[in-house]
């Protein structure tokens, strides 16, 4: 079994014009918002064998602050500059090259290409947009990342940060 969760990243300032796009932090909701849905993904006993994070700074600390909620060693987390600015396609070529001993792993990256991707993994649930901080999280019987584009997954749940938990 593998268990697949894709992360937006929390809301990001647009205050500073002078940053490009790729160094955008989270404002002060964005990381109220990433602490409180890390704290909702330990509620629902979610265990982590990996992280994977655009490495634009919204998402790299969107995804930081998930690994310190969930206590992870640091070489649980990885940065791939591919995952900034995703499309579809990419999502499904990364995952299927997931080392195999890994099951349960979490994806933190961005619009629109983290929505078009979740809109492919089931008809359980489409969305126009995975609000940031967003989580659609899914499961496939399969043991191998591989296979798992052409198995049929589960949705376990969607979640964000202004749905009542």
């Amino acid at each position: 079994m593998k268990t697949l969760l894709l992360i937006r990243h929390a809301k990001s300032g647009w205050d500073e014009t002078s940053l490009s796009d790729f160094d955008r932090t989270l404002n002060a909701r964005g990381l109220k918002s990433a602490e409180e849905m890390a704290k909702r993904l330990i509620a629902r006993q979610i265990n982590f064998d990996a992280f994977f994070s655009s490495p634009a700074i919204r998402a790299k600390t969107t995804a930081e602050i998930f690994a310190e909620t969930f206590n992870m060693r640091a070489d649980q987390l990885f940065f791939e500059q591919g995952l900034y600015l995703a499309h579809e396609n990419y999502f499904e070529q990364f995952i299927s090259n997931i080392d195999n001993s890994l099951n349960t792993v979490a994806i933190f990256s961005h619009n629109p290409g983290i929505t078009e991707f979740a809109n492919t993994l089931t008809p359980a649930l489409k969305t126009d947009n995975i609000p940031t901080c967003g989580i659609f999280a899914v499961k496939a019987a399969t043991s191998s990342w591989n296979g798992f584009s052409a198995t049929g997954k589960e949705l376990l749940f969607y979640d964000y940060p202004k749905l009542s938990s």
